[in-house]
């Protein structure tokens, strides 16, 4: 069984960094290229990473990143999560359930958050529902991922929220504002 460890970004080792890079490269690096940790694939970077490691190896990965967003008239500070990934050899076992589990956790301990907060496609959305996400149906604004001095404006994608050091069913009502990247 793996075990599942969070590190701050700024303190991942280079052979943590270089195991999330075959991690995500293997999954993605054909369309999108090699994988930066400062950057991934024009996403917010993450700055805690939880990872599922495994006979020493990195075989699941959750990225959160807390900001500041407006929802309506609210500042609402969120847990950005992204970068949910678990490799083809150790998926359907439960790794990506314990790895949100760990986030949610530590959005209520270590890197305190009001909510946790995603993107997905449409497909993964029964997966987060069935880890204690909410879908919310919202516009959301953000900058781009290829051109960040451009903003983007979306209706009806699946947004996720989940509980932080607040229950998600106070979440506010309102247009959101991401004000950055998506992670």
């Amino acid at each position: 069984m793996a075990d599942i460890c969070l590190v701050w970004h700024r303190e991942l080792t280079p052979e943590q960094t270089d195991q999330l890079g075959q991690l995500f490269d293997a999954e993605y690096g054909t369309d999108e290229g090699p994988w930066n940790p400062d950057a991934p694939y024009g996403y917010a970077p993450a700055e805690l990473h939880v990872v599922a490691v495994e006979g020493g190896r990195v075989v699941g990965h959750v990225g959160t990143q807390r900001r500041m967003i407006s929802v309506g008239d609210h500042d609402v500070l969120v847990a950005g999560t992204g970068g949910v990934l678990v490799s083809p050899s150790h998926r359907g076992q439960g790794f990506g359930a314990r790895l949100l589990a760990a986030a949610q956790d530590a959005a209520r301990s270590i890197a305190p958050a009001d909510y946790g907060y995603l993107g997905c496609r449409e497909g993964v959305v029964p997966f987060y529902e069935s880890c204690g996400y909410k879908r919310i149906e919202v516009t959301e604004r953000f900058r781009s991922r290829d051109d960040y001095s451009r903003t983007v404006e979306e209706t009806g994608a699946p947004v996720m929220v989940c509980s932080g050091t607040r229950d998600v069913g106070t979440w506010p009502k309102g247009r959101i504002d991401l004000r950055g990247r998506c992670w």
